[in-house]
């Protein structure tokens, strides 16, 4: 802020102080370094910069009068600006950018924009949630937790911060036990907050930290106390869910309707939690609370931020996927040294629709584990027909009478209700349906959420219906149908075929009068026990949901040289924790326990494993977990064979392709090979900044504006950034690439091969290389386009050591003639 006194007076008269417009939220950065990078330089403020990926002191009195100082400098520059009462300032942002969010009318915006010191002005934009067995899969308790000293060590004094919608911190998941306390994690400085309602705070030990960012969403009117709550009490269930999943008590018995499903437990069940609630049932959240909520956290000291949020699409408002606040902040508390894995979105099966694109992220694709849960609904005829789900079986070797909604009404006026969802049991005759199965219909209704299968059950057991059947009709491109638990038998037939077999069935077994009244119900039969699951050895398979590269660079969707997602981890039909208040999902209202899907839940397995590492290799970077999480992941399924991938047909059912790297990334998770990886790709701060600088259409005062670094790279081009993947969306003649590994084992010789598809060919130099302990050494990757296809070619880098360690990274390539 260099203008004078007189030079404001002068300003604030020019720019006149109108206030009209609908008032918005806005977050601006300003000039000066944040607390991460300032090297120094203004009166009486010493340097409290900190070398790439090292921990910041927040407590010393450099930072905390440094935070003072620019803090102060925010107000002044609003109260210069803008009477008093006319605008809100929401946040300081001062540990990671230097900035502010404020609600504010356009017009003064507009001012905003045009004073002296001030960098960008952005309109807030949404973000949203990317919506067990687990551990066993990923072989955790034979293979990772004992490194860690077994289960009730493994995360021990590592900080997951989570930035979600909260947690409900009376789950026995989140509980602290008596007899094994947690003591104090001296590097931790986050605070818990008190409920208002109990008057106790959110921690126990297991919860480290707990606070709620709801600033914006109060300021844009969109936050009800009454449901959303005013604390980081879990008002949606998903926070609740990524928490246990990442960090979760060991061997919880999962219990529904009086059937246990099983033990949950965290991948790091030892890690301990820290909450930042910015996300809300009704309507996601605002970038600027969760900006705060981010800076908050690596200010507290967090080691691994879990992030199951992103935006709705890109922003529109930077040229850059790379460059936007959201990033832009990661890319700080990457710089402090944290290790952030993102959901990569679930706007799958089509590709481009990833929604975290930056290389300092770890972002995370969703797989089907091999768990699958499976139900019959025998006919009286004799068929057998296939459906979902979680329920008893009827009694066995008897069958029982089918009664359809429509045909067991109390009136005719009950039509206006939609009687077939099964919703109200107050519209259907009890004396019909009592001791028979009920059959509704599946309807639109139940797509959007307005109907559940959870209040079908409860409307068949208000009847005295010994178990109901709801039947898919037609179905919309894209429906995903999970199994849900109830407690009495219930099945979901999805197969429309299946669905009009029953129908016959039906029709033709029950008699009816000249009006259409039933006379007598004939059809008769049975439900299965659907209450075990069978394991798959077709293990994993990406799902259909998952987002999918190719990664883009730019809002005009270019592709971008950085390969996207990272890694693959599962995310379909997870149990973990559930806020008994949490509405989020119409199946599980009130329960302890749910079971469901989306990249929201692999990102968390990814934070939690990532923790696993950071245990055992305390000096590692963000990068180097990262790498060692890719490099040893797994492209075949447990029967051996490659990775497939959930796929639309042409007629709109869901087929299984052979998955790719746009698919999958580097592969799945393997943690036991990832604690050992023998090599690492490293990067860091600079590193990045090289990336943004030589990646095309980007605007270096744009980069200086977020990064407060100047562009003096030599890497050259982006796909030479250190990363365990090489992407070349636009491959002319040939291009030669750079890694540098650095051997984080004893001595080992590494010979190093590849393969491609036939119309690149890669060749890599030197073909063998022995490092010594913490050595680095370069390599080079030259791919030369043979022909071109107008589609990309995949292929992979292997180096096999000689002490048994294997790295393997994926080579991703489009050939162009110019």
């Amino acid at each position: 802020m260099k203008a004078s006194g007189l030079g404001w007076a002068v300003l604030l008269v020019l720019l006149g102080l109108v206030v009209k417009g609908k008032a918005e939220i806005y977050i601006v950065t300003v000039e000066g370094e944040p607390i991460i990078s300032y090297k120094g330089g203004e009166n009486g403020f010493e340097a409290t910069a900190v070398e790439s990926d090292e921990k910041l002191d927040t407590t010393s009195e450099l930072v905390t009068s440094y935070a003072s100082h620019l803090e102060k400098k925010h107000d002044m520059l609003l109260g210069m600006l803008f009477e008093h009462g006319s605008y809100k300032k929401l946040y300081s942002y001062k540990h990671l950018i230097n900035g502010f969010s404020v609600h504010l009318s356009p017009q003064q915006a507009e001012t905003l924009k045009r004073a002296p010191g001030v960098k960008s002005v952005e309109r807030d934009w949404k973000v949203r949630k990317l919506t067990t067995h687990t551990p066993q899969f990923l072989g955790l308790p034979t293979g990772v937790w004992p490194a860690g000293g077994g289960f009730d060590r493994a995360g021990e004094d590592i900080v997951i911060g989570f930035v979600d919608s909260g947690i409900y911190p009376h789950h026995p998941s989140f509980a602290a036990h008596h007899d094994d306390p947690y003591g104090p994690v001296p590097k931790y400085r986050g605070k818990c907050e008190i409920d208002p309602d109990t008057k106790r705070d959110f921690c126990n030990g297991k919860i480290i930290g707990a606070q709620y960012f709801a600033e914006a969403a109060k300021a844009a009117g969109a936050f009800n106390p009454t449901i959303d709550f005013a604390s980081p009490m879990d008002g949606d269930g998903h926070g609740s869910h990524t928490a246990a999943i990442a960090a979760g008590n060991n061997g919880i018995p999962v219990r529904l309707h009086g059937h246990e499903f099983g033990k949950a437990s965290g991948m790091a069940p030892r890690a301990r939690i820290a909450v930042y609630k910015a996300i809300y049932r009704l309507f996601g959240g605002f970038v600027a609370d969760v900006v705060a909520a981010i800076d908050q956290a690596v200010h507290d000291g967090v080691d691994i931020l879990s992030l199951s949020v992103g935006p709705n699409s890109p922003p529109t408002n930077t040229k850059t996927t790379f460059l936007n606040p959201f990033d832009a902040i990661l890319l700080a508390a990457v710089k402090a040294g944290v290790f952030v894995a993102q959901a990569a979105g679930n706007g799958g099966p089509f590709p481009k629709t990833l929604v975290s694109y930056s290389p300092w992220i770890a972002s995370v694709a969703a797989a089907i584990d091999d768990r699958r849960y499976k139900n019959h609904l025998n006919l009286g005829n004799g068929k057998a027909l296939a459906g979902l789900g979680l329920s008893p079986s009827t009694h066995p070797n008897q069958t029982y009478t089918m009664v359809a909604a429509n045909d067991v009404l109390l009136d005719s006026s009950a039509t206006k209700f939609s009687p077939s969802d099964c919703q109200r049991p107050e519209v259907l005759n009890k004396k019909l349906v009592e001791g028979n199965i009920l059959l509704c219909g599946y309807s639109f209704n139940f797509v959007v959420g307005t109907a559940s299968i959870k209040k079908v059950s409860e409307t068949a057991k208000a009847l005295g219906a010994v178990g109901f059947v709801l039947a898919v009709e037609n179905v919309s491109p894209g429906t995903k149908f999970d199994p849900v638990p109830v407690g009495i038998p219930g099945i979901l037939i999805t197969d429309v075929s299946k669905t009009m077999d029953l129908i016959d069935y039906y029709n033709v077994s029950t008699l009816r009068d000249w009006t259409g009244r039933v006379k007598s119900f004939k059809a008769i039969g049975s439900i299965g026990d659907g209450l075990m699951p069978i394991l798959h050895k077709s293990a994993p398979e990406v799902a259909l949901f998952s987002a999918r590269g190719p990664n883009i660079r730019d809002f005009s969707f270019q592709d971008a040289d950085l390969l996207k997602p990272d890694i693959l981890a599962p995310g379909s039909l997870i149990w973990a924790a559930w806020s008994p208040n949490g509405t989020d999902e119409p199946n599980f209202v009130g329960e302890g326990f749910a079971l469901i899907s989306g990249t929201s839940m692999a990102a968390p397995h990814i934070a939690g494993i990532a923790a696993l590492l950071k245990q055992k290799h305390p000096q590692w970077s963000p990068a180097a977990i990262k790498s060692a999480l890719m490099t040893t992941s797994t492209k075949l399924d447990r029967a051996g064979r490659p990775l497939q991938a959930q796929q639309y047909s042409e007629t709109e059912a869901m087929k299984l392709v052979p998955a790719t790297p746009f698919d999958y990334g580097s592969g799945h998770v393997n943690p036991r090979a990832a604690l050992d990886p023998g090599l690492i790709f490293d990067a860091g701060y600079e590193d990045y900044v090289g990336f943004l600088c030589t990646t095309p259409g980007i605007d270096i005062h744009e980069i200086k504006k977020y990064t407060n670094s100047p562009c003096n790279s030599t890497i050259g081009r982006p796909s030479n950034l250190n990363t365990p993947s090489i992407t070349i969306s636009h491959l002319v003649g040939t291009q030669t690439v750079t890694r540098t590994v650095t051997n984080v084992a004893e001595e080992e010789t590494y010979v190093i091969t590849a393969r491609m598809h036939p119309s690149v060919a890669i060749e890599t130099r030197p073909s063998a290389m022995t490092l010594r302990p913490g050595a680095s050494r370069k390599f080079s990757v030259t791919l030369t386009a043979r022909s071109v296809t107008g589609s990309y070619c995949f292929g992979e880098i292997t180096m096999k050591g000689s002490r048994g360690h294997k790295v393997t990274i994926p080579v991703v390539a489009m050939g162009h003639w110019r």
